[in-house]
């Protein structure tokens, strides 16, 4: 084997020191973190969407029986997953783990701390809140909004373009509180830890997709689309009824802290845990009667198959 040139290889260790500072001082720089960190949540996005219709193509046998939306839907359900696991993994992290937030020893008032991996992390899920509402408008209604009127049916004509117009409204909310709460929390380094306990919420994401990927699967008649509606269940009812509890309950404790943040964090911390609880709220009365509904039906699946035998 012919040896490298040593002229190459010295150029090849300048180019390598050269991207090294590139990526130190400018990249992952303080000042410039934030952006870099948004630019990589929307680049991983593309990503994401690319790989779960490559490995979808190959592996999933109904794939490429869908139609071109169910596809792109499908896809990016991939991405929406994959960004659920990273911020909920991350955030359980934050949250339970961390001593951040939670050591006394540390210098400064838990509500302004930070470092360059809490920042990191919320800019990586701006990205993907970005990325998800743009392809959300790009494709309405296709992606989320005829399910949304599949499960409030009707064959009004009125009530259907007034469901799908509502479901459009609930996203763009969704989205753009979410959004707002954790670009101020990403920029300013206050409330974080709130932040991030929001963001816990995401673990319910998903399970939510799966039961998306059984139906499309021709599977919701399956044992492992009735447990995930158990699983779904439980786990909205933890992460996003009696964690949103807990942490109001977190800030009458430390409420002597949060009233030092600007007004408009102040604002954030209770306004949008307040709004998504409600939207929460109403979430999981549909689950409970999808449940509940799922349930019954299972019951007569087995009363069938049980005469018949």
């Amino acid at each position: 084997m012919a040896a490298v040139p040593k002229q190459t290889t010295m150029a090849i260790k300048s180019y390598k020191n050269q991207a090294q500072m590139l990526v130190k001082n400018y990249l992952l720089a303080d000042p410039f973190a934030p952006y870099t960190s948004i630019l990589g949540g929307i680049l991983a996005c593309k990503v994401v969407y690319d790989l779960t219709d490559l490995i979808s193509s190959f592996y999933i046998k109904t794939y490429p029986s869908l139609t071109k939306i169910q596809r792109v839907d499908w896809n990016n359900r991939g991405i929406s997953t994959t960004h659920a696991i990273f911020v909920s993994a991350l955030s359980l992290y934050f949250v339970f783990w961390s001593d951040l937030f939670s050591d006394p020893h540390l210098t400064g008032l838990m509500v302004f701390r930070s470092s360059q991996l809490s920042t990191f992390g919320l800019g990586v899920s701006l990205g993907y809140f970005f990325s998800d509402l743009a392809m959300t408008l790009w494709q309405y209604p296709a992606l989320g909004g005829i399910e949304y009127v599949r499960i409030f049916s009707t064959r009004n004509a009125l009530w259907h373009t007034l469901y799908l117009f509502v479901y459009l409204v609930t996203v763009v909310i969704h989205h753009l509180l979410s959004g707002t709460a954790v670009a101020y929390s990403m920029f300013t380094g206050e409330a974080q830890l709130y932040t991030y306990m929001v963001l816990i919420s995401e673990v319910t994401t998903p399970e939510i997709h799966l039961r998306w990927y059984l139906d499309t699967a021709g599977m919701k008649r399956s044992t492992a689309y009735l447990i995930n509606g158990v699983v779904i269940f439980i786990g909205w009812l933890i992460a996003r009824v009696l964690l949103f509890g807990y942490m109001f309950y977190h800030v009458y404790l430390h409420y002597d802290q949060v009233i030092k943040m600007h007004a408009f964090g102040f604002v954030l911390v209770f306004g949008v845990p307040s709004a998504l609880g409600i939207l929460n709220l109403m979430w999981f009365g549909k689950i409970i009667k999808g449940l509940a509904k799922t349930l019954a039906k299972r019951r007569s699946w087995t009363k069938e198959l049980d005469s018949e035998n």
